[in-house]
């Protein structure tokens, strides 16, 4: 575990906070209206509700959106496991592939519940001082319970040199 995770969750947990993190390193999600609703070492899940600045011609969500949000819900997880990290860690999406199987309005819960995965894969790009990838799941469910929508994405994970 990140020996800085505990200040990290502090900053993510704390509404105001949060708005001043995303605002600062995120500010596509922040005008997007994403919103941490739960955050753990293992799972994270972002709400994002339609609005009329994230909506399509269609009536529904933007599927822009829908993928900062399923982003969102694996790099919170991610980016909580090289916070503050010595030695520094880069993180990069590779690759995303999106399934999209309901229209996305009202209110949509992005789910990662790949927290533990990501921490043992960043031990190893630390241990082995090689890049490491993983495929994280970000699973979109409406009001209703319903999948709206499943995202794989593609995570990097090396070791910064020091130059």
């Amino acid at each position: 575990m990140n020996p800085s995770f505990g200040k990290f969750q502090r900053i993510i947990r704390n509404p105001i906070l949060f708005k001043f993190f995303i605002l600062q390193r995120l500010s596509a999600a922040f005008w997007a209206g994403l919103n941490i609703h739960h955050f753990d070492d293992k799972s994270c899940v972002v709400r994002v509700k339609k609005s009329w600045f994230n909506q399509n011609p269609f009536n529904s969500m933007y599927f822009a959106v829908e993928a900062m949000a399923a982003e969102m819900s694996c790099g919170m997880l991610a980016f909580s496991q090289v916070y503050e990290r010595k030695p520094a860690i880069s993180m990069l999406v590779e690759k995303m592939e999106a399934s999209f199987v309901k229209k996305a309005s009202g209110t949509i819960l992005f789910t990662c519940e790949d927290g533990e995965a990501i921490l043992n894969t960043i031990q190893e790009a630390i241990e082995s001082g090689v890049g490491t990838k993983m495929i994280c799941k970000s699973t979109a469910r409406n009001e209703d319970g319903r999948i709206v929508a499943e995202f794989l994405l593609t995570w990097s994970f090396k070791v910064k040199s020091k130059s």
